[in-house]
């Protein structure tokens, strides 16, 4: 009979809630049939008829009210102090368990070269972006962004002219914020600044870019490409940014995976998109 180990609090709290019931159960039916056989109803009348049915202007029964706050103290005992918040738990455990590891996986993994975290963004990538950018990572179609351009100079020169939806800010990017030569020196004024890759394929724009981004970006950006709160994302880490608020485009809406990954799952991700040519 291991279930009625009562060494085990909760079967034993479990034995006593029964013991309980069981008990006042048979009392309260008790004294209610006998009042039914001996007594008659009397009192003063509320003055309310339903269907000839009148109600009594009679205090809370005593047994009833005591019940129902002890029941309620019981109940905020027994959440609070007996048994949910302060006794084992499968889930609590696992939560724990995940933590540990996580902070493990961050330990090992804190220096990793740069080569390491493109493989470990790959394994990340199949599991988790595949699904809907695919395996080759260029959006099945239409059907999520395409990473191999995203990301890269010529999509940051395309959003700087054509604006974007956007990623749950105040307001989306506006189109035509800059002509088609303003928005490829801005280009390459992030691409050499901003970028992870910290270079551009027209190198001899990015002064003039600078005057460009500083004029036209920054005041949502940032000076130093990092953002500004609740009006536009970091330019210094796009893939972040992303997987922070997720991304509305016109082909639909891709959730925000916040929390999901570890920040070096996050940078290895990030290094993998941005490896891809």
């Amino acid at each position: 009979m291991e279930w009625l180990n009562l060494d085990d609090s909760v079967n034993a709290l479990s034995l006593l809630g029964l013991v309980a019931i069981v008990v006042l159960t048979v009392a309260i039916v008790g004294k209610y049939i006998k009042q039914i056989k001996d007594e008659k109803a009397e009192g003063e009348l509320a003055g309310y008829d339903w269907d000839g049915i009148d109600e009594f202007k009679n205090d809370l029964p005593v047994g009833w009210a005591a019940m129902y706050t002890i029941l309620i103290v019981w109940g905020l005992w027994y959440w609070f102090v007996g048994y949910p918040l302060n006794a084992y738990s499968q889930i609590g455990e696992w939560n724990e368990e995940v933590k540990e590891y996580q902070a493990k996986y961050e330990s090992k993994w804190a220096n990793a070269d740069k080569q390491t975290l493109i493989d470990m963004g790959q394994s990340i990538f199949l599991v988790q972006c595949a699904p809907c950018h695919g395996e080759t990572a260029e959006g099945m179609g239409g059907k999520a962004a395409n990473l191999i351009t995203w990301g890269k100079e010529d999509h940051i020169e395309k959003v700087v002219a054509q604006g974007a939806q956007g990623m749950g800010f105040m307001s989306p990017m506006p189109p035509m914020m800059t002509d088609s030569d303003g928005a490829k020196k801005a280009a390459a004024y992030i691409m050499a600044n901003f970028s992870p890759r910290g270079e551009t394929k027209y190198p001899n724009l990015v002064s003039e870019g600078k005057a460009v981004y500083e004029n036209v970006c920054a005041a949502c950006h940032g000076i130093d490409g990092n953002g500004v709160e609740m009006v536009g994302p970091s330019l210094v880490d796009l893939t972040g940014e992303v997987l922070k608020y997720g991304k509305k485009d016109s082909i639909g809406y891709m959730p925000p995976f916040k929390d999901r990954f570890t920040d070096v799952q996050e940078k290895a991700l990030g290094e993998y998109i941005y490896s891809l040519r």
